[in-house]
This record gives C-alpha cells, structure tokens and sequence, in this order.
C-alpha cells in the first residue's frame, strides 16, 4: 500500500496509541515512552526531526515541570531562527512520564540531550527515528511513514484552524510560500465550505 501524504485522525490516534502496548519489560518501556514524546513533538508541535533529537532537557523541562512552551533554539532551527511553540497537554503529559521514567533529577535544566544514545552525551540520529517510525508503522498502520509526514499532518491539521501566517511562525518557515504547500483540503473541508454559503 502506498504511504499518503498526510495521516488521517483515526490513523493519528492508532499510531499515538501503539506506544503505550507492548510494554512487558522494564527496556521496552522506557523506549516506548521516550518514543511516544518524539512522535508528539512533530504531531502536535511541528517539530522536524533534526530538532527533536537536538532537544535538550531543559528544552522541556523547567523548574521540574514540563515547559508550556518548546523553545526551539536557534542552533538547532533549520533555518536558523529561534521559534517558540506552545506544548499541547499530550506534550507535558509525555513529558512528565520521561521526566519519572527516564531523566534523572540530576540533569534537568542542563544542556543534557533529551533523547540521548546509549552514550549519553550523544544524542540520537534523525536516522535512528526515521527507522523506529517506519518499523513501527509498518506494523500498526500497514503501510510506512517518514518522519515529515507527522509534522505534514500537523501543518495540515492546523490549516484548517487557523491562519497561514500562525502557521508560518510555528513551522518556522521563512517564506509563506513553504507553509502553502501544506493546504490539503478534503471532502469534510470542501462540505463545510458548501455549507458555509
């Protein structure tokens, strides 16, 4: 089956769900959580995955809670330019369970890599992610994902919601252009656009 460009809600909510089974050791998990937050991050905050595995624990953690907002520093910006994105009750959720499961107490609020290696100075590869997502969707949904497909669907989500401009500034795109592309209106779109008149 080939991949669609974006995921549908009941999709959405099959492949976010998949990470709280499977948990019967201790490893598996500490994974799953660790995983869950990575795909949260680029579903519900648009981050691409470049970012998300440069994120640090104080990128989400501060003063022992989880942030309200992501701050996607400069240094690790695609383009570039620091953007803040607000964390969505599934975010701080998901951080709250890393903060108990995963992150020690010692290193919140350091520069410590929220998705470290083995090596924990380390953090992991986009690769590695890219891998995880298309093993585990493969299973779950039947067919792959990438990775750009989880902020796809949050661009796509938020575009009927919202603004381009809003859009824009929580994608981080410098030219508008970029975040048009992530108009796909469908038939529940193209009704209540009928419906409207």
């Amino acid at each position: 089956m080939k991949a669609p460009k974006t995921l549908t809600t009941e999709q959405t909510e099959l492949f976010f769900n998949s990470y709280f089974t499977h948990q019967d050791t201790v490893h598996k998990a500490t994974q799953a959580h660790r995983n869950h937050l990575i795909v949260l991050l680029m579903l519900d905050a648009g981050l691409r995955v470049g970012e998300v595995v440069q994120l640090q624990i104080s990128d989400l953690v501060f003063n022992n809670s989880p942030v309200n907002s992501i701050r996607v520093r400069s240094a690790i910006a695609k383009n570039k330019k620091e953007r803040i994105v607000p964390a969505s009750t599934r975010i701080q959720n998901a951080i709250r369970v890393c903060m108990h499961s995963i992150w020690h107490p010692f290193f919140y609020n350091t520069s410590q890599f929220a998705f470290s290696h083995r090596n924990e100075y380390r953090h992991l590869t986009s690769r590695q992610v890219q891998n995880f997502i298309k093993i585990d969707s493969e299973l779950i949904l039947g067919f792959p994902i990438h990775p750009h497909m989880l902020r796809h669907t949050f661009a796509t989500r938020l575009m009927r919601v919202t603004s381009t401009s809003v859009v824009q500034q929580l994608l981080g795109h410098a030219n508008i252009q970029t975040t048009q592309i992530y108009t796909h209106p469908d038939a529940d779109d193209c009704q209540k656009a009928i419906n409207a008149l």
